[in-house]
């Protein structure tokens, strides 16, 4: 074999490899949505809804929002709104750092609400809604959002 076709023989060896780590690249970062950094930096998209209310998602549908509210008050805000939008909640769990997750149910979803504190006056909160295994709902998720702040709003 000439050096010629030896080298374009590597060449497209080359060109084989890196295709394939990029399809594994790829295949490894679309996979990991589990990975809220990955889903936040690479799959944020922030949407504006009704008066300058700023919702943000990432790719596993989970709904994000900071209240200007200590956690306590989001949290009792977060069950009366899950109560009226007709779910049944459960008692919230604790845990270690000081935040807290709701858990309701109702017409075959399931529903976790995670209260992060950012600070004594400010309190991030997570809304996911599953249906079954796999499917995700962020149109509840949204909703149950949008009812709390307006439930912090009447409060």
């Amino acid at each position: 074999m000439s050096g010629t076709s030896q080298a374009r023989k590597w060449g497209v060896q080359r060109r084989a490899a890196r295709a394939i780590v990029a399809v594994a690249a790829l295949l490894i970062v679309a996979t990991q949505t589990g990975c809220v950094a990955i889903g936040l930096v690479l799959f944020s998209v922030g949407a504006g809804i009704g008066g300058g209310t700023a919702l943000n998602y990432t790719l596993n549908a989970y709904a994000y929002r900071t209240f200007t509210a200590p956690l306590p008050t989001v949290e009792r805000a977060a069950s009366r709104t899950m109560r009226n939008m007709g779910f049944q909640v459960e008692q919230p769990e604790n845990l270690k750092d000081g935040n807290k997750i709701l858990r309701a149910s109702g017409n075959e979803r399931k529903i976790e609400v995670r209260l992060e504190k950012v600070s004594d006056k400010t309190t991030r909160m997570r809304t996911v809604v599953s249906e079954g295994t796999f499917l995700r709902d962020r149109a509840t998720a949204t909703e149950i959002i949008l009812q709390t702040e307006q439930t912090l709003a009447h409060s």
